[in-house]
């Protein structure tokens, strides 16, 4: 089973037990984040595509490290003026380890029903 989820502005193709790298998400190493934005979940019957999300379905994650990604150099030049710019930039990333793929959403209990009051108890 795989599921192709949205987030930090980019999509990606998951499945039980991958490793990815997505932009900085809120949270500790160990702790356990759900993924929302689900696209499109498969498995070996078909496809279903959400339009444009699933709803109810959701990815859970665990945090693996926060961490920055390697550096890129942002160089910038205009011919003939005498311009240049050099800098540098490290996104920060979070390392998620993919553990579970929820088709739906998991059904709560049914809330109780309060029982009727009478006027005796509440006058009392």
């Amino acid at each position: 089973m795989f599921a192709v989820v949205k987030t930090g502005g980019k999509q990606y193709r998951v499945a039980e037990g991958d490793v990815i790298k997505v932009e900085k998400l809120e949270g500790e190493a160990g702790k356990k984040i759900k993924l929302e934005e689900v696209l499109m979940i498969g498995d070996g019957k078909g496809v279903k595509v959400g339009e444009p999300l699933i709803k109810g379905a959701n990815v859970t994650a665990e945090v693996l490290e926060q961490k920055k990604d390697k550096k890129i150099t942002v160089f910038k030049k205009k011919r003939r003026h005498n311009y240049r710019r050099k800098k540098g930039h490290r996104q920060e990333i979070t390392v998620l380890r993919v553990t579970k793929i929820a088709a739906t959403a998991a059904k709560k209990a049914p809330a109780k029903k309060a029982e009727p009051k009478t006027k005796k108890a509440a006058a009392e």
